[in-house]
């Protein structure tokens, strides 16, 4: 099972589970509007202050990549103000693509190092038995 995400256009929540405790949420082009889950000395307790920067770093680097994608992929039409419906059906379309693409690399990267485990664990069986 994944990480699930609140989405609607340009507009992303990121989970408490995904940064070490903290659910974010990011509009476009605006700060992250961050929300406690769990206490300060729980998370502490459980993450590096480092890991939690490097997964926000790479939080951050991945919601870069996929709003610049989107938008230059959706939006062609800059002569008024306002986002037209194709444009935001657009986004959505792009955005829900995205995030079932990971889900679904997720799961085949977990299903791999499974296997690769059970076949450590079956070849290491065999050569601890003696013959």
């Amino acid at each position: 099972m994944g990480i699930a995400f609140c989405v609607s256009p340009f507009y992303i929540t990121c989970p408490s589970e995904a940064v070490g405790g903290l659910a974010i949420q990011y509009r476009s082009l605006s700060l992250p509007v961050w929300t406690h889950k769990k206490s300060l000395t729980t998370m502490a307790a459980q993450v590096t202050e480092a890991d939690q920067m490097k997964q926000f770093r790479e939080f951050l680097g991945t919601y870069n990549r996929l709003t610049e994608n989107c938008f230059m992929d959706c939006v062609k039409d800059f002569t008024t103000r306002e986002v037209k419906p194709e444009e935001t059906s657009c986004s959505e379309s792009c955005l829900q693509k995205y995030l079932k693409m990971t889900q679904r690399i997720s799961m085949r990267f977990q299903e791999y190092h499974i296997q690769q485990n059970e076949a450590l664990a079956a070849k290491a069986g065999l050569l601890g038995q003696p013959r």
